[in-house]
């Protein structure tokens, strides 16, 4: 029974140990060997726009999540155009309308977020 075992499962087993103690040695020899002179510079908040808080109820402004939200929309856009591009031969008349609906319909979207002033950043 652990014959079978070994014999199916010890090629996993042994990959698994190298890749456990590579990992665990490569963050070791990282933390010993890297510079520790951290500055202002280093320990200023990045790209997130505000400083980091100790509490996490503290209230913060919701255009940061607008933008990030709007960055997810238009980049699923260009996600789904790369794929209806290379296979529009083939869709006929019937995929492109769908993709000029889709499309209207996200910039009719936008168009609305602008004219809101969601996209002014004071």
């Amino acid at each position: 029974m652990i014959y079978n075992f070994l014999s199916e499962y010890l090629s996993i087993i042994i990959f698994l140990f190298i890749a456990l103690v590579l990992s665990i040695g490569f963050i070791l020899i990282n933390y010993l060997a890297s510079p520790k002179n951290p500055d202002p510079e280093k320990l200023s908040a990045y790209e997130c726009g505000f400083e980091a808080f100790d509490d996490s109820r503290m209230e913060f402004d919701v255009r940061f999540y607008l933008v990030a939200i709007l960055f997810i929309i238009f980049d699923l856009e260009i996600a789904f155009l790369f794929p209806w591009s290379i296979s529009l031969g083939n869709l006929g008349a019937l995929g492109f309308w769908s993709m000029m609906i889709f499309l209207g319909i996200l910039t009719i979207g936008f168009i609305y977020e602008w004219k809101k002033g969601a996209l002014e950043w004071e």
